[in-house]
């Protein structure tokens, strides 16, 4: 799971702009430091042999060596960020298409949209070093043939989420091929959505694998997908959060998006956290965001990690709020994070920072603001990948401030409940929704704080979201700011 973590290593391009050369060179050397790294499960002892980005960074793919002298060999290929739209529509499953590449004497069929995504991968050629100009098939070719007699190479096949998909597509077409060497095969994925029909799975298990091993989170929603995809509208058992109208009605018109086509999953099953004891604790209420945030952390490669009893990989830089929030481009802005690293490169949206100190403790920057306009999200990236954009971390150029609700305290009471709320962008004569309902009691305290009294419902036994109005400006909602009733 640690080699398939690695692969999600500076998997967007900066901000600002990069070339695929840049790109490919910045996340080499991001998964070059990781597998020295003695510290993760992968102990230092593999090394990067290949790797390639395909046409608009549509997918990835690497090659590994052990250098234990265990003789063995990853092919990892890339998923997707763990957002819901990202990762259940980016794949073609209303169509099937011939998968004559995977060896199979007889047809079988995979989604086009797998197939698209696997011929970009076996089409790719590595830009930089290692293997420079080679592709995936032929960097394997020349490690096999490198590689020591005894004992017989083996070739390990691996993915998280999109990555397991192509990687159980990967898999047979390898398997196919004449090497000079001959290797053994194993696949391991994790969280992989289906590829293909009966068709596929009848040829896929009829294969020799040393190993053949599905992981699958048994509460992430995307391994569910295509087979049986529904199930997911049942979800979550307590403490929650359960699956609102506006869910079930998202997870019933994408199942949809198969046309009819019937997928299966290939592979032996070994499900984890089978008793939901694995879960994001703050998102627990029954709102359409608390659903997509558990989806969201119930597939991330960090909860993979966790469930197989892995360490953590180093993760990329995070912003956590700029100071001021506001103001004119040559302003100086403190960003404040953690995981910044002296080659950390900062972003105001599309917008590149030249001028910026890194302090040494790796928590705050020092930027002074790029030209640019309207409101944007400032972004650190280094080796390791991108931070992600978040509501404290936007730059208003000219103002006014956004407006943003971090936090409120306490996060449920009855009507009447005294609440305060923090944030950024506030000003006096503030107003404050509960939902559709205006507090009448508002008081403000600093550009960072309200009190308001939280304001009768026609269910008073739900939860809300909390928003902020200053002038023609009200805050995003997210999980942050919702308010449970608890009655009257």
């Amino acid at each position: 799971m640690t080699l398939a973590a690695l692969a999600a290593t500076g998997a967007t391009p900066r901000p600002s702009g990069e070339t695929l050369e840049q790109q490919t060179k910045r996340i080499i050397t991001g998964i070059d430091a990781q597998l020295s790294d003695p510290s993760l499960a992968t102990q230092g002892t593999w090394q990067l042999v290949w790797l390639a980005l395909s046409e608009a960074n549509a997918n990835m793919a690497y090659i590994a060596r052990s250098t234990n002298g265990s003789n063995e060999f990853a092919v990892v290929a890339r998923g997707t960020d763990a957002d819901l739209a990202d990762i259940l529509e980016d794949l073609d499953v209303g169509t099937v298409v011939p998968f004559p590449e995977s060896g199979s004497p007889k047809p079988i069929a995979v989604s086009k949209g797998a197939m698209d995504a696997f011929k970009r991968l076996v089409n790719a050629r590595s830009i930089a070093s290692p293997s420079p100009n080679a592709t995936l098939n032929q960097a394997l070719s020349v490690a096999l043939k490198s590689a020591p007699s005894s004992p017989q190479p083996t070739v390990y096949l691996t993915g998280h989420s999109l990555g397991g998909c192509i990687a159980t597509m990967l898999a047979p077409y390898l398997q196919a091929q004449t090497w000079t060497k001959q290797p053994k095969f194993a696949v391991i994925t994790y969280a992989a959505p289906t590829a293909g029909t009966q068709s596929f799975v009848d040829y896929f298990d009829s294969v020799p694998w040393v190993i053949d091993e599905r992981q699958n989170n048994a509460y992430d929603l995307v391994p569910h997908a295509w087979a049986d995809l529904d199930t997911a509208a049942g979800w979550y058992p307590s403490p929650g959060p359960q699956a609102t109208e506006e869910v079930k009605l998202l997870i019933g018109a994408i199942s949809k998006r198969t046309k009819g086509n019937v997928y299966v999953q290939p592979g032996t099953l070994s499900p984890m956290n089978t008793g939901y004891t694995s879960l994001a604790k703050n998102l627990v209420n029954k709102t359409t965001q608390d659903f997509l945030g558990q989806v969201a952390f119930q597939h991330a490669n960090s909860t993979y990690l966790d469930l197989v009893g892995a360490p953590a990989v180093p993760s990329g830089p995070v912003v956590t709020d700029v100071t001021p929030t506001f103001g004119a481009p040559r302003a100086t802005v403190t960003i404040n994070g953690s995981g910044f690293s002296p080659d950390s490169m900062v972003d105001f949206g599309h917008f590149a920072c030249t001028e910026r100190v890194i302090d040494a403790s790796g928590t705050r920057i020092t930027a002074k603001a790029p030209n640019g306009n309207g409101v944007v999200h400032v972004r650190v990236t280094n080796t390791l990948g991108t931070s992600p954009a978040v509501a404290m971390g936007q730059y208003a150029y000219g103002g006014p401030a956004p407006v943003v609700v971090s936090a409120v305290s306490p996060t449920s009471g009855k009507v009447g409940t005294p609440v305060t709320i923090s944030g950024s962008g506030f000003a006096d004569g503030a107003t404050v929704h509960f939902k559709d309902k205006a507090s009448d009691s508002v008081t403000f305290v600093s550009t960072g704080q309200l009190t308001a009294t939280a304001p009768g419902q026609l269910d008073d036994h739900q939860t809300v979201n909390v928003t902020v109005t200053v002038g023609k400006a009200t805050s995003p909602t997210s999980p942050a700011d919702e308010f449970t009733y608890t009655g009257r």
